[in-house]
């Protein structure tokens, strides 16, 4: 039987927070005892803010296991719009304005990778260039297929595109490049860099945080539906399998009939 991603389901964001600290934490100690780093890619949307409550509220518990170690976190931009890093569509700004700049003052601070705008009117350029600070990170001893992040952290559109991955779009083919441009994007801004499929697809672990009522639609369509595994958030489903996980919450999977699970 073929593997598949796990489905979590809770009944609110604050529960959803608390199990997704769970999860990165665990992803967290999984890097740390690999490589004594915790590489992370992530997305934009409301993710950021769901971050936020997830990594700068502790579970209460304490201890190790319940530590985030900032000074070990090397994060990447799973994609960015070529903007300016301050503009209102900047994935930068937003993790910044979400979860950057509410880390403690006293605490360490995360290693960050936002793209080079030197670039914006080179989106291509822009691409290879972020393509390097992957080989920098990833491939500075020995030369590697794909860079192997610990986490990828997603978001999901109501049309399924996840990244900067669209439905129908000609990138899903990419094969060759770890990140590719785009500059003819269906949801503005038009010009954008994104992580390709197959480096998605080969995280350590992937993760979707998917809420409301909004996603009801795609969600059905995704794992209930025969066009779901041709969707791009399916197609990480497909090529993750039990690596990928989608938190989500009770709205957003009301009527979905694929097997969930209340906990990790």
């Amino acid at each position: 039987m073929t593997k598949q991603p796990n489905l979590y389901t809770f009944p609110d964001v604050s529960r959803l927070a608390a199990a997704l600290r769970q999860y990165i934490l665990s992803a967290q100690s999984d890097g740390l005892k690999r490589h004594d780093a915790f590489r992370v890619a992530v997305s934009g949307g409301s993710l950021p803010d769901t971050l936020s409550k997830a990594l700068l509220t502790p579970s209460g518990g304490g201890g190790e296991d319940d530590t985030v170690h900032w000074d070990k976190w090397e994060i990447f931009f799973a994609d960015e719009r070529a903007v300016p890093l301050d503009h209102d569509d900047s994935n930068y700004r937003l993790l910044k304005d979400d979860l950057l700049d509410k880390i403690p003052a006293d605490a360490p601070k995360p290693a960050v990778h936002p793209v080079d705008v030197k670039y914006l009117d080179d989106v291509q350029e822009m691409a290879d260039q972020y393509e390097q600070a992957l080989v920098r990170s990833f491939a500075a001893k020995d030369a590697v297929k794909l860079p192997v992040f610990d986490l990828i952290l997603l978001g999901c559109g109501p049309d399924g595109h996840t990244c900067s991955l669209f439905p129908g779009h000609p990138l899903l083919r990419e094969t060759d490049a770890w990140v590719a441009a785009i500059e003819d994007s269906p949801k503005p801004p038009p010009k954008r860099i994104t992580l390709t499929l197959p480096v998605v697809t080969h995280g350590h672990r992937v993760a979707f945080v998917a809420t409301g009522a909004g996603k009801q639609e795609v969600l059905r369509k995704i794992f209930d539906s025969e066009d779901g595994p041709g969707l791009p958030s399916g197609l990480v489903n497909e090529g993750g399998a039990e690596r990928v996980s989608w938190f989500t919450d009770q709205a957003a999977v009301d009527g979905v009939a694929f097997p969930k699970k209340s906990s990790l």
